[in-house]
């Protein structure tokens, strides 16, 4: 004889069961922390804080390395042992890949060149400048007098000086201008000064240039 049929539950009775289920599912994963999915935005990165906790004092929360302040560009360029001082203007490179000078109708300015080194850091820094202009005596006119163990001085924005100590000059054509000599790098914190120099050429140019070689005093 077949077992008796279990008596159906009411709807009623039904829903309370079925709400009783899910309580309980739902106590169950808010107990054990599981989840269908991660949350998002629960995922820190690791800082390079370390691990102090947001509470703590401010004495106790490590703070991030300064960086090195930037160079700060020149200003000024003085040679006083021959009476030259002048500002400094910024120099780039022409379209043909040579480095600018200053414009003629400013003779009276020289220019840092502003693809080579600040003066004072390591590297080789370089101010050109005009010996002679159509207009007449130039910034560098009197460079050719300097001699080694003068003083040059160049001062920046701030109002900072550094000193440099002419260490060699050299006079040079200017179809073997010792590009890697002057413009390459080097572990000194040096200082070029260049200027045209020699005689002139048919077009009325000088055909050499004075190199002034200096490094940090």
């Amino acid at each position: 004889m077949p077992p008796a049929p279990r008596p159906a539950l009411s709807r009623s009775r039904l829903a309370v069961a079925l709400l009783a289920t899910v309580a309980l599912l739902v106590l169950i994963t808010a107990l054990t922390g599981c989840s269908s999915t991660p949350d998002p935005t629960v995922q820190v990165a690791p800082s390079a804080a370390g691990t102090v906790s947001p509470g703590a004092p401010e004495s106790e929360r490590p703070t991030a390395p300064n960086a090195p302040a930037a160079p700060v560009a020149p200003a000024e360029v003085a040679v006083p042992s021959v009476g030259i001082t002048s500002s400094l203007m910024k120099l780039g490179l022409n379209t043909d890949g040579t480095v600018e000078v200053p414009p003629a109708e400013k003779g009276m300015t020289a220019g840092w060149y502003t693809g080579g080194a600040v003066p004072g850091e390591v590297g080789a820094a370089v101010i050109i400048g005009h010996n002679d202009t159509r207009f007449g005596k130039a910034v560098f006119h009197d460079l050719k007098k300097i001699t080694k163990g003068a003083d040059i001085t160049v001062t920046d924005m701030t109002g900072e000086a550094v000193h440099f100590t002419v260490t060699a000059t050299e006079s040079v054509g200017k179809n073997a201008f010792p590009t890697e000599k002057v413009y390459g790098p080097t572990r000194d914190r040096a200082l070029r000064l260049i200027t045209c120099d020699g005689d002139f050429d048919a077009q009325g140019h000088p055909v050499n240039n004075l190199i002034v070689y200096a490094t940090r005093s």
